[in-house]
C-alpha cells in the first residue's frame, strides 16, 4: 500500500536553525528525519516524546523548585551589619 507523502514549513529564527543543524549533523541526522523521528515518538507515545528543559538545562519542575528555594532562604537569611557581626556567627 503506498503512503501520500505531504509536507510542513516550520519558521524558525537562523540561529536556532544553524545551532539544531550542526549539533544534529554531529549525530548523523538530517533535519528532516529529526521532525520524522519526533512526529512519530509523538503518535508512539501520545504525547510529547522528552522533557522540556529551561535554557539552564534543568526541567521547568526543577527550576521553579530551585526558584522557590531561593526565595525563601533569601527570605530567612541572616543579616549583618557589620563584617565583624558576620564573623563573629561564623565563630558560633
Amino acid at each position: 500500500m503506498a503512503t501520500s507523502q505531504t509536507t510542513i514549513q516550520v519558521r524558525i529564527d537562523a540561529k536556532t536553525k544553524r545551532e539544531s543543524k550542526r549539533i544534529l549533523d554531529l549525530i548523523g541526522l538530517d533535519m528532516s528525519s529529526a521532525v520524522k523521528i519526533m512526529l512519530r515518538n509523538i503518535i508512539i507515545t501520545k504525547s510529547f516524546p522528552f522533557e522540556l528543559r529551561t535554557e539552564n538545562g534543568f526541567t521547568v519542575a526543577q527550576e521553579m523548585e530551585m526558584l522557590a528555594d531561593l526565595a525563601d532562604a533569601h527570605k530567612n537569611a541572616k543579616k549583618f551589619d557589620t563584617v565583624d557581626e558576620f564573623l563573629a556567627d561564623l565563630k558560633k
